[in-house]
């Protein structure tokens, strides 16, 4: 079904995303407690067409969290447990011989509309690279078969920031193919007082369906419609630029505390982030309050902090408020 089918004009549209966005984030709050901004963020990457890393110790519901998600968008949800011994075979699929001896393609998990890599980083670099191709291109290719991915598509990948023996760091061009790095924290006293209580008893949620698949693509085309008026793109652009040390353009933190800084996939996601954000919060164009919003997400796994930067103690979210 087409978007025009769906919606008279683009404001129309608008309007629907940001009730929709209002009633997903109120169906998941039934069972998910707190993580506002999380839910936020997640649902700012999907509308967006990105991915998402979530960092965070075991624990805090991002299973739940994802899961609750796929329910409410009425999506088709998968989880992989990767492993050190996990082969591209068991997250692409593999080819197999039926009964009368021709090769048959057996789909693996990632043929899914949600896909949760749970902990990518212990898995070696083979296996998270069988990832790269399905996030950037949404297809696989098994031998000479070339298989698209059903849409909407969205990964997300979850890492342990505490235990790190055995682990295999995810690398950097792997690491930009997500558009949001997400913090996980601790629940308050008053939010786990209420997981504790909701969850020692019999009580049981049922998640309704706000959104369809159809819904998701449509609104996922309204986004890279919304007009962004120049001083915001520019503003995008500059930011970025600001955190390149070396640079013309590199501002005085950066040339101290960074050795690495973004690339033009942040620009990009900055301005579609944006746009996202402010259709989400009922505005029909972004401003720079709303890149400001979504640019440590953005850029917090896209800088690398140098030894001075580690040894004053300077986070790559101080880093990046500053130039904001």
């Amino acid at each position: 079904m087409s978007e025009k089918k769906m919606f008279a004009s683009d404001v129309e549209a608008a309007d629907a995303l940001h009730a929709s966005y209002q009633k997903l984030t109120a169906e998941i709050g039934k069972a998910v407690v707190g993580q506002k901004e999380t839910v936020e963020l997640l649902l700012t990457a999907i509308f967006s067409r990105g991915h998402c890393l979530l960092v965070g110790v075991p624990g805090l519901a991002k299973t739940l969290l994802i899961r609750t998600l796929s329910e409410a968008m009425d999506l088709q949800f998968s989880r992989i447990q990767f492993t050190p011994d996990l082969m591209p075979s068991d997250i692409i699929g593999s080819e197999t011989l039926d009964k009368e001896r021709n090769l048959k393609f057996i789909k693996g998990p990632i043929f899914a509309n949600i896909v949760l890599a749970d902990e990518i980083n212990r898995t070696p670099p083979k296996t998270q690279a069988a990832l790269l191709q399905s996030m950037q291109e949404y297809s696989v290719t098994v031998g000479s078969n070339h298989f698209d991915l059903d849409k909407p598509f969205f990964v997300l990948a979850t890492q342990n920031p505490i235990e790190q023996e055995g682990t295999y760091p995810l690398p950097e061009a792997q690491l930009d193919r997500f558009m949001l790095n997400v913090l996980l924290d601790y629940p308050s006293f008053e939010e786990e007082l209420q997981v504790v209580k909701s969850t020692t008893t019999e009580q049981h949620v049922d998640i309704q369906k706000i959104i369809s698949a159809e819904e998701i693509l449509a609104f996922q085309d309204l986004v890279r419609r919304a007009v962004a008026t120049d001083n915001v793109l520019e503003y995008a652009v500059q930011l970025v630029h600001k955190t390149r040390p070396g640079k013309p353009t590199a501002a005085a933190i950066t040339n101290d505390y960074i050795d690495w800084g973004a690339g033009p996939r942040a620009s990009q996601y900055l301005v579609i982030g944006a746009k996202c954000h402010a259709l989400l919060n009922g505005k029909y164009a972004p401003d720079i309050e709303d890149v400001q919003a979504v640019a440590i997400p953005i850029l917090r796994h896209r800088l690398v902090r140098n030894f001075k930067a580690e040894a004053e103690g300077l986070s790559i979210e101080d880093i990046i408020r500053k130039l904001l």
